[in-house]
């Protein structure tokens, strides 16, 4: 793997774009957000906050809109509840409803204002991110690995080579139009140099099979980037546009990652990831697999 030969700092923000209105899951989106939908009993905002923080990132930037006030009141002390189990002697019920962050991260929540799509989102950060390299975590994408998260791989590479890297996985042609693809050079342990992106093409036109998932590490220099970009038919500033600005002048590297992606923006992918959750916690797994044997066998 080539390098730029320079070492960078730990990255110590993570933006997480929450903006979106979730429709795909109407009504429940109604009243509330896509992100706080729970797998299991934990929201999916909060699967990606801890991948974050489990990879050394202490301050997390959530791009939001004026009706998300739950995904703020989730990550806050919850004083009432936790007074009302601490009086009832439920200490593990009170362990439980403190652990959704250490007390030690930083968040800040920013108004995206317009939903004028990811690219927009991400430029909305900078005045948090400042002149540094920062990962974004999209929530939709749910990565589970039992070492070490998908962001803490990124950040391995990154560390390496010093340039912004993408998280990219092998997707069927089918559903192929539904990724930013990326042609890579030759692959060395999962990661490769792109040399090209796409957002969206035809499964004939596209360069690889390597989809890209919600799963980034980005130079600061993509927010002058995402000024440039102009906005596409539907007026939303793409990310993979000012990506594919910045593969001109920076290197960028795609990772092929260690552990299994839920798409938990779609229907499917949400109930296979709660299905696969569920059957993996020591508590309910054993009681739910012969329950849903025996349902498999009666339909």
């Amino acid at each position: 793997m080539s390098s730029t030969g320079t070492k960078t700092d730990q990255i110590l923000t993570a933006v997480f774009p929450v903006a979106g209105m979730g429709t795909r899951f109407l009504p429940a989106t109604k009243s509330t957000p896509k992100e706080m939908l729970p797998i299991v009993d934990k929201p999916l905002i909060q699967y990606a906050a801890e991948e974050a923080v489990s990879a050394g990132i202490d301050s997390l930037v959530f791009i939001t809109n004026r009706t998300k006030h739950s995904i703020s009141d989730h990550f806050d002390r919850a004083y009432e509840l936790e007074d009302r189990l601490s009086r009832a002697g439920k200490q593990a019920l009170l362990q439980r409803a403190r652990q959704t962050l250490p007390r030690d991260v930083n968040r800040l929540y920013i108004p995206q204002g317009e939903p004028k799509g990811l690219g927009h989102a991400v430029g909305c950060a900078e005045s948090a991110v400042g002149r540094a390299f920062f990962a974004v975590l999209l929530a939709d994408d749910l990565i589970l690995n039992d070492e070490l998260g998908c962001i803490g791989q990124m950040l391995a590479i990154h560390q390496q080579t010093g340039a912004s890297v993408i998280a990219v996985e092998q997707v069927p042609q089918h559903e192929i139009s539904r990724y930013g693809v990326v042609a890579v050079e030759q692959m060395h342990n999962g990661a490769g140099r792109i040399t090209s992106i796409v957002e969206k093409p035809a499964p004939e036109d596209a360069p690889s099979d390597l989809g890209v998932v919600g799963r980034y590490i980005l130079s600061p220099r993509i927010f002058d980037l995402l000024k440039d970009v102009a906005a596409d038919g539907h007026g939303e500033i793409q990310l993979t546009d000012a990506i594919a600005m910045l593969l001109r002048e920076e290197p960028v590297y795609a990772l092929q990652f260690d552990g299994r992606r839920y798409d938990c923006g779609h229907r499917e992918g949400f109930v296979h990831a709660t299905v696969d959750v569920a059957l993996n916690d020591a508590e309910l797994g054993p009681r739910l697999r012969p329950q849903l044997q025996a349902w498999l066998n009666e339909n």
